[in-house]
């Protein structure tokens, strides 16, 4: 009985992936054909002193007005040229909401830095450092994260604890990693990795053999032994435009989330209800919550997976049936802002239309770290960068 209730959470992540982000990116099982660029035989001190001119060390603070005591926070992280204009990408925790910033390149030189955009939820964020008279910013190579195959070789560059351009090396451990029991803004495809990571390297490349970045690494699980996780570089191109142009990605807000249900869960509880998206979570103030949808108010766990129920459930998107998530992407990818969405609501035995129109989505709480996620490892420069401790 297990089996169904976690394929059907795999199935609701997926969908939560698509209602943030309107399904700018997809979720692709990876080709087992070859890796991202083949085979490539350099050697990892030479791939090291050729990449790592791009990898640099950013160090910020902010002040907390409404604190008198620990109302400084510094932050240390690391993050890689991609252009050679000055453009750095990087980890959004690493870089937002600071009020300065600055760079420590690969030759020493310090140079300060602005936050050109910046998206929380997928933990992505570039910023600008000036471009050098007379001299040429090195660059790495962006790859393609969705050839990736597990075990194949990776190496880190980064500066963990401050320790400037330190390299790990390891192995791709997984895929496609949505884990379970983390906020909403973290149900983005991870790669995971047992390359070493600590605190230093949020921000930093997660390079393939040929030396190009295939993710950003961004998150650890405190309790485990080489358990890290990346951000596909692929995603991270697929909104880079938008932070570019934007200083943000702009999403249509939906309003609620929750799970699928289908007819093994359904079998399982043996009670009323029917195919479709069981709403467990209204956001306030969102135009879900003004059209009146109701979200859970009884918690029921089955087999370490939790649910709200009592909420409504909602049987089609635009049209579509909600219990064939793959059929919804092309519905998904054309939610914009300004959109109008119209739902089919199962409440009490009965149907219920709702539709609404879709405004920008804003930040939420939810986005950004807590204050009880935050590692407990300080270095000599201040707190660490690595801000979201992963539960499992």
């Amino acid at each position: 009985m297990m089996v169904p209730v976690m394929s059907l959470r795999s199935a609701a992540a997926c969908l939560a992936i698509c209602l943030l982000t309107a399904c700018h990116v997809s979720v692709r099982t990876a080709s087992a054909a070859e890796s991202s660029s083949g085979i490539c035989a350099e050697g990892i001190p030479e791939l090291f002193k050729r990449v790592s001119p791009a990898v640099v060390m950013i160090t910020g603070q902010s002040i907390n007005p409404y604190r008198l005591q620990g109302r400084v926070t510094r932050v240390l992280g690391s993050g890689f040229l991609i252009d050679a204009n000055g453009l750095v990408l990087t980890n959004s925790h690493v870089v937002y909401g600071l009020q300065s910033l600055t760079v420590t390149m690969d030759d020493g030189s310090i140079v300060a830095a602005k936050l050109v955009g910046a998206d929380p939820i997928f933990d992505l964020a570039v910023i600008q450092i000036p471009k050098p008279r007379g001299a040429t910013l090195p660059t790495v190579k962006l790859g393609d994260s969705d050839r990736l195959r597990p075990g194949e070789e990776v190496i880190a560059i980064g500066n963990p604890l401050g320790l400037d351009q330190t390299v790990t090396r390891g192995i791709i451990s997984g895929i496609n990693r949505i884990l379970p029991e983390t906020p909403l803004s973290l149900t983005e495809p991870l790669i995971q990795t047992d390359t070493a990571i600590n605190p230093g390297n949020s921000g930093g490349p997660l390079l393939n053999r040929c030396g190009e970045v295939i993710g950003i690494n961004t998150a650890i699980v405190a309790e485990a032994q080489s358990i890290g996780f990346s951000v596909p570089i692929n995603l991270a191109k697929s909104v880079l435009p938008s932070l570019l142009k934007d200083g943000r990605v702009i999403r249509p807000w939906i309003g609620f989330h929750g799970q699928l249900i289908g007819p093994e869960l359904r079998k399982l509880l043996q009670v009323p209800l029917v195919d479709g998206l069981l709403v467990e979570v209204v956001e306030p103030g969102s135009p879900a919550d003004k059209a009146g949808i109701r979200g859970g108010v009884m918690e029921l766990s089955i087999g370490g997976s939790s649910f709200l129920l009592g909420g409504d459930i909602v049987v089609t998107l635009n049209g579509a049936p909600m219990n064939e998530p793959e059929k919804l992407t092309g519905i998904m990818r054309g939610l914009k802002v300004g959109s109008r969405l119209k739902l089919r609501l199962f409440r009490e035995g009965k149907y219920l239309d709702l539709e609404y129109n879709l405004p920008e989505r804003p930040l939420l709480p939810g986005d950004l770290p807590e204050v009880g996620t935050l590692l407990p490892a300080v270095p000599p420069q201040g707190r660490s960068d690595m801000s979201r401790r992963l539960h499992r």
